[in-house]
Order: structure tokens, then sequence, then C-alpha cells
């Protein structure tokens, strides 16, 4: 993928950058493989928005992807190399030797005619996936599972790797991108090789519009507002938060940790991204 830069015909366009799609084979997704989406606009089942700053946008169908790769010994073709409006990397269309169609995330170096397996008996190559433990030191992988056979969650994001770096016992020790150093189970999947699009984070958007095909709402500073609206308002000219910074309900924010202990997986990690 590159970056092309757009004729300054406005000030909109002036700055803006998108992709040139060269990796991109088709535009048509397979359609058995789409799902409706309804926009929810940050809003849960009772209709209040827990989530700000989200509603409008382009209109988007879901792509299902297959963060399982729980296809086991059967080998895989892919097919074609799309665009998913859902996420910023792009996803490849595998058909498997017995006919079934599956979406991938797609790895760097990943072309279209290239062979896929998953299982131990598959190879160390680039869109393998194959058990931790079956994954030589120093190997870069995405799309990592946190409890065997749930499906990867870590790790799927444009450009970004993680690195097996130690084996012992049941656990496989791996450094994540924000450099936190983990313990996960050896039986938990892992697909070989750095997720593509890595240039994704240099686009410029350019303007505000392009922001509300997104989906996402401007956000308004707390400091600019009333204090009868935010705890950071009021004040004669341009003025702090004037003590610690608090979410416009009062609860601290920056900082403020809101991790349940119980629940938190917190002893298998060696060492944290905050040092």
């Amino acid at each position: 993928m590159a970056i092309r830069k757009i004729n300054p015909t406005s000030p909109g366009q002036r700055g803006m950058t998108k992709s040139d799609f060269a990796e991109i084979t088709t535009d048509r997704p397979e359609k058995t493989l789409l799902r409706p989406m309804k926009k929810k606009s940050g809003r849960n089942n009772t209709g209040r928005i827990t989530c700000r700053h989200k509603g409008g946008g382009a209109k988007q169908a879901y792509r299902v992807i297959d963060f399982k790769r729980n296809k086991f010994d059967v080998a895989g073709k892919v097919a074609t190399i799309e665009y998913d409006p859902n996420r910023n990397v792009r996803i490849s269309l595998v058909v498997y030797a017995d006919g079934e169609k599956r979406y991938i995330l797609t790895p760097e170096k990943l072309n279209v005619g290239d062979v896929i397996m998953s299982g131990s008996n598959a190879e160390v190559n680039i869109g393998n996936a194959m058990p931790l433990e079956m994954i030589p030191l120093g190997t870069m992988v995405h799309n990592i599972e946190m409890v065997a056979g749930n499906g990867g969650v870590m790790v799927r994001t444009a450009g970004a790797a993680a690195q097996v770096m130690a084996k012992e016992g049941n656990y496989v020790t791996i450094k994540l991108p924000s450099s936190e150093m983990r313990m996960v189970r050896k039986e938990c999947l892992a697909t070989v090789g750095v997720l593509g699009n890595a240039e994704y984070k240099n686009m410029q958007i350019g303007k505000a519009g392009r922001k509300r095909h997104m989906g996402i709402k401007p956000t308004v500073r707390g400091v600019t507002m009333n204090p009868c609206d935010h705890p950071h308002g009021g004040g004669e000219g341009k003025t702090g938060p004037g003590g610690h910074p608090r979410t416009p309900w009062g609860k601290p924010a920056l900082g403020y940790k809101t991790r349940n202990k119980k629940k938190a997986s917190s002893k298998l990690i060696v060492r944290g991204r905050k040092r």
C-alpha cells in the first residue's frame, strides 16, 4: 500500500491523503460472508448514549472474519484481497480445498494465489496459523488467542505484530506492539507474519466532513464549556482544568485505573507497557 496526495482544489483537499488501494484486487465482496450492520450511534439497549461522539456515517455491511482459523490441515488458496470498511487492515478471501470460503486478515507479502493452512502440521510460512508452541523463537505473529479455541483477540490492527520471545512449561512469552511482555498458553493459535497496510497511520484526514463519513462526531473540549456543563469549564480567558482532570460527570480521567482486579489476567504480564 502507498499513500497518495490529493490535488489542493479546495481548502479541505489541501493536505489530504488517501490510500492508493493498489493491493486491492476486487471491489465486489463475497455475498455469503456479508451481514447487515445497523448503526447504534453509541447507544445501548435502553437508548442511552454510552459511547459518545458516534453517529451518522456511510452505510456499511459487516464482513465475517475467521479469527478462529479452526479449519485444520485443509489447504486454502488466496482468491482476492479486499477493502474492509470496518477495519484498517485489508482482508483476504480464502477458498479451501473443500470449497468453503472464509475471510482472514491480510499480512504483508501475502498475495493472490498463495496457499495457506492452519494446524500443528502447517509450516512456518506467512499466513499460516498454528499453536504458539510450534512457532520458532523470534517469529513475528498476529491474531493471537488468549483462550485456546476462542479466536484471536490480540494484535489485529494494520501494521501490527507480536514477537515470540520464550517458551517455558505450558506458557509462551510474547512481546506485544505496546512493548508489554505477556505469557499465553502454548495451545493458543497465532498467525505468522506482520499485518499489512502499515502506512495507514500516516494518512491525513484533511477535513471534518471525512470524519463524519466515518461515523465520528465532533468532540468539544471541557475547558471551553461553562461550569454547569463540565468540571473543567468556566474562568476568565483560557484556563486549565484547575485540578485533577475529570470526565463530564466528575469521575477521574487520564490515568485513573478502571481494571477489574478479579477478572484481570495481570499475573500473566511479565513486563507492563508502562515502565
